[in-house]
């Protein structure tokens, strides 16, 4: 992108990074990871949070970045081959 004289827009990354993420709703989400949705939401409430990280769009609407919750379940993987 340019401005009007010609000149780049540089971008700060993490933040035009959130808005072209796709994201889940707290339903989406515990459908996807086979869990109920209830169990998001205790994670959410755990002192100190549990589970993947979320944004609190208002106090009903709870959303989850695909890149956060793909992050998240990678740190939880155990390879066996390397607990041996």
């Amino acid at each position: 992108m340019e401005r009007s004289d010609g000149s780049p827009i540089v971008q700060d990354d993490s933040r035009s990074f959130l808005l072209s993420n796709a994201w889940y709703s707290a339903s989406d989400l515990a459908a996807r990871l086979r869990v109920d949705s209830s169990t998001l939401r205790r994670w959410r409430t755990a002192r100190p949070p549990q589970g993947p990280p979320f944004v609190a769009v208002s106090a009903r609407v709870i959303m989850y970045s695909a890149v956060d919750v793909e992050e998240w379940l990678h740190s939880r993987r155990t390879d066996p081959r390397r607990e041996a």
